[in-house]
């Protein structure tokens, strides 16, 4: 293979150790794209050039994370990472293990570890790679990336996200929820929800939302019963499907583009969070953004009309 074809081989591999390092689709692509860069500007052919790249891409995405990270401190509102559709990465024997480890929840955990933390828990639990590759990549000793792995470890054991064992049965709990909001079905929207959850959203200041979240069955429940309606009215429309390899839909307008994504957190049988991203920065890679803040107008007045009737 010449070296285009060796990195197109390489490329889903080396997107998603970008994307679990850095929660971001677009970031992780830039990424991507630099390591082809300097492979391509690389005068001799690497020994290893699995070994090359993902060092490259590594070392990439540790400088652009130490950098985000500072940028994340002052975002508006909670911060989620980049819905992620797809994951171009595709091991059959691991993909369980693969799947929750690009989990919304996952990724919000990684986001407590420092940067070289960060890269030794990824590039060895998920990746299995060995700790003397993991050295060299990150250009510690093999002694101080077991350190940074163990400490990574710990962060990550005590609230480390608990998925159902059964993915077949939360992919059809999933349905029966989408389908209950379809209906407006009280009961069962009540039902599937456990009593503490949440629905929170991140806009970034750049679309509506609910401020800290909505908490308690009770009023995510009054919340979503409210909202959809007046939704649907103005052409909204969803189509259910996994985001971040979890339970999930993409909300979209009347003319097809994206309003949001939502994703399901689902824990002993019930829906514990519903994660929305709002933010149209972190929408593009899905297609065509929406305009939420037109959107929200045009539902409140035909709420409005409903209520008061015309004058």
């Amino acid at each position: 293979m010449n070296r285009e074809e060796e990195f197109e081989a390489l490329r889903p591999l080396l997107f998603a150790i970008a994307y679990r390092l850095l929660g971001s689709v677009s970031e992780a692509e830039d990424a991507v794209q630099e390591t082809w860069l300097r492979f391509q500007s690389t005068p001799t052919q690497p020994v290893s050039t699995k070994a090359f790249l993902t060092t490259v891409v590594a070392r990439i995405s540790i400088d652009v994370l130490r950098s985000a990270r500072v940028q994340r401190q002052v975002y508006a509102g909670p911060w989620f990472p980049e819905p992620l559709v797809s994951d171009p990465y595709d091991d059959p024997e691991r993909s369980a293990e693969l799947a929750d480890s690009v989990s919304t929840a996952a990724l919000l955990l990684l986001e407590r570890l420092s940067p070289l933390e960060r890269a030794v828990f990824v590039l060895h639990e998920v990746f299995d790679f060995g700790y003397p590759e993991i050295a060299t990549t990150l250009g510690r000793s093999e002694t101080a990336c077991r350190q940074l792995g163990t400490r990574a470890r710990r962060h990550m054991a005590d609230q480390q996200p608990r998925f159902d064992a059964d993915r077949g049965e939360r992919d059809r709990l999933a349905a029966r929820f989408f389908d209950a909001l379809s209906r407006g079905d009280v009961g069962a929207l009540r039902d599937l929800l456990a009593a503490d959850v949440q629905l929170v959203g991140d806009s970034g200041g750049k679309a509506p939302t609910w401020g800290d979240g909505i908490f308690g069955a009770e009023r995510v429940t009054r919340m979503l019963l409210r909202m959809m309606p007046a939704l649907r009215k103005v052409g909204v429309t969803f189509e259910p499907q996994p985001i971040n390899a979890q339970p999930g839909a993409v909300f979209r307008d009347r003319d097809g583009h994206v309003l949001n994504t939502w994703t399901l957190e689902i824990v002993e049988g019930r829906i514990r969070t519903v994660r929305t991203v709002l933010n149209p920065d972190k929408l593009a890679h899905v297609g065509p953004v929406a305009d939420a803040w037109t959107i929200l107008r045009e539902a409140t007045h035909v709420t409005k009309k409903e209520l008061h009737g015309p004058r």
